[in-house]
């Protein structure tokens, strides 16, 4: 039920006109693309109205200028070949800022036109690091021996510091994509220091954002976190007394879920098929194998428990004594008997970033969590074939990637196919309206919390997924809907039912009105447009979305904020909100485009 009691009835009639879904939950599906042959007709969400014509003589009633729009440039034939693109007006800014950060302010806007896109990614390559969540948890005093078994103190707040505060969007936005790829859950964590575990892991995604994926997975495998969250930590070799074999669970998922998946991939990411179906990439007894790689691992201290939690930072250390003996084969490399437990572990991690499934399979994730849901396989191909060789014969530059991603053809033309938009994932609209407005924390509290209830809150929280497999996964498709019969994947949609829907619109309410702990939004810029609804609607809109918000939308919008008087500062305050909380409730918004 929605809990937020407006001063007008249009506006709370216009909210609840505004706020359908369109989605469900539900059961989730594998991490595989769609196979090819089902061109998608339409972007994922529903059409955007034709415009309402401006009144005669203005520019739609906003004072925010509208300059004429850039000619779109020509696609490259040649995935080697970049695209050269003029400078972005003012909405173009905009779309690419939501897609490689998270928010749009003017001066971001600014910037972004002075530079062009490309000027811009290398400022954010170059972005010096913020803090470090692990740094600044000692720093207030959340890091000391007394809160070795804490429930989480400090957690969140260190989370939405980077992500609401650190000023190097882009980095912040690869660590959040790379959260839900290389997924560490509180729910798996339940050793001494808790907090400095998940804290640790979260830097260490930072510290690898822009490196090579290579380092990325070896990072992520020696990590503590990890070794306890799929059990590679203690795994040992296999006993014929006892009967005990060593854990798989990492080698399982290190192959599922971080590098090749679970079936073979063209090189635009379709799957390749026989008699019918798609060829498996590995089977149980490559499974078997390569959990006999990853026996003998544990962390670099002699007392988990004690009162220094360094050990998190630091790679995890191999005990020859438990690893598994004798010749190992991992997807057709012969790993001898002679190796040692860490060249086993490299020549398998080896073995895994050089399969050809890599690039398509990391690059079209990526492509998801940035751009679209549905890339086209041409969009994915040309990714891969970056990943494959960024120009300079080096393998998995995720610098590289990304640039690719973003300044790719199907990521800048206007939306209008299938590989122009996603839902928006909750946490994204968040941190968005959090930047957007710029609220900070006073007192360095950063006191929004878990934000996991789907009731009252976002029904998602950064580093708190349910499973393995994240809040969503990668090929879901939404049951029972125009996109199912459409077959175009939509991940965050498996997020979007009649709860969460509810319990978003109740949070957002509850951070317009009254801010969360000390963070409050400043309104400054809203209240001196307060007078003229449709400038200020006109503003907010192209922060939010570019120009990815109907005139006719933001016209019906502006026509219910005019029922509420202004005659008051009260009255002004509620002008403001009411148009944030319409804009936020728009599936117009909601579909990143």
């Amino acid at each position: 039920m929605l809990r937020f009691p407006w001063s007008s009835a249009a506006v709370t009639a216009a909210a609840a006109a505004l706020s359908a879904c369109g989605g469900g939950g539900g059961g989730g599906a594998d991490g595989t693309a769609n196979p090819a042959g089902t061109p998608a007709p339409g972007e994922v969400g529903a059409p955007t109205p034709a415009p309402a014509p401006p009144p005669s003589g203005s520019n739609g009633g906003s004072t925010a200028p509208v300059p004429a729009p850039n000619p779109a440039p020509t696609p490259s034939t040649s995935p080697a070949v970049p695209v050269t693109y003029p400078l972005p007006n003012d909405a173009q800014a905009a779309r690419f800022l939501a897609q490689a950060g998270f928010a749009a302010t003017p001066a971001d806007i600014a910037t972004l036109k002075a530079i062009g896109y490309s000027g811009w990614l290398d400022l954010q390559f170059l972005a010096p690091r913020t803090e470090s969540r692990w740094d600044r948890m000692v720093r207030v005093g959340l890091g000391g021996e007394s809160y070795k078994y804490n429930a989480w103190n400090g957690l969140d707040g260190t989370t939405w510091c980077k992500l609401i505060g650190s000023p190097d969007q882009l980095r912040q936005r690869m660590v959040l994509a790379l959260s839900d790829l290389f997924i560490v859950s509180t729910l798996g964590i339940n050793s001494a220091w808790r907090t400095m575990t998940i804290v640790a892991y979260a830097d260490l995604l930072e510290d690898h954002a822009f490196g090579t994926f290579r380092q990325l997975l070896e990072a992520v495998a020696l990590s503590p976190a990890m070794g306890q969250y799929l059990s590679m930590r203690g795994s040992r070799k296999e006993d014929a007394k006892t009967g005990r074999q060593p854990d798989e669970n990492f080698a399982r998922e290190v192959m599922q879920l971080f590098t090749i998946g679970l079936v073979q991939l063209q090189p635009d990411g379709t799957p390749v098929m026989s008699g019918g179906r798609p060829v498996e990439t590995y089977d149980l007894t490559q499974i078997t194998e390569l959990a006999r790689v990853f026996t003998g691992w544990d962390v670099d201290s002699s007392n988990p428990s004690g009162a220094d939690p360094g050990y998190l930072r630091r790679p995890m250390v191999h005990l020859a004594s438990r690893f598994s003996t004798g010749a190992k084969s991992v997807l057709g490399t012969s790993i001898p008997a002679s190796a040692d437990g860490p060249t086993a572990m490299r020549l398998a991690l080896d073995t895994l970033c050089n399969h050809p499934n890599v690039g398509p399979f990391i690059g079209r994730q990526l492509i998801q969590r940035l751009v679209c849901s549905h890339p086209s396989p041409a969009y994915v191909q040309r990714v891969a074939a970056v990943f494959n060789d960024n120009g300079q014969g080096q393998r998995g530059d995720l610098k590289a990637v990304l640039r690719a991603i973003l300044l790719d053809i199907d990521a800048r033309q206007p939306s209008g196919t299938a590989a122009a938009g996603k839902l928006r994932e909750p946490v994204q609209r968040f941190v968005q309206m959090a930047r957007t407005t710029g609220m900070v924390s006073a007192g360095d509290i950063w006191a929004v919390g878990d934000t996991s209830n789907p009731d009252t809150r976002l029904g998602q929280c950064p580093f708190r997924g349910p499973s393995v497999f994240g809040f969503f996964r990668p090929g879901y498709v939404p049951p029972n809907s125009a996109l199912a019969a459409n077959a175009i994947t939509a991940p965050e949609f498996q997020l979007c039912n009649e709860t969460t829907v509810a319990g978003y619109l109740n949070f957002m309410h509850s951070l317009l009105t009254n801010g969360i702990g000390d963070l409050k939004a400043d309104f400054t810029p809203d209240l001196a447009l307060v007078g003229d609804s449709r400038a200020m609607v006109a503003r907010q809109a192209l922060l939010l979305a570019g120009d990815g918000i109907s005139e006719a939308t933001q016209a019906r919008i502006a026509a219910a904020l005019n029922t509420i008087n202004v005659s008051t500062d009260a009255g002004q305050l509620n002008r403001v909100k009411a148009s944030w909380m319409l804009l936020l409730s728009s599936p117009e918004y909601q579909i990143q485009k």
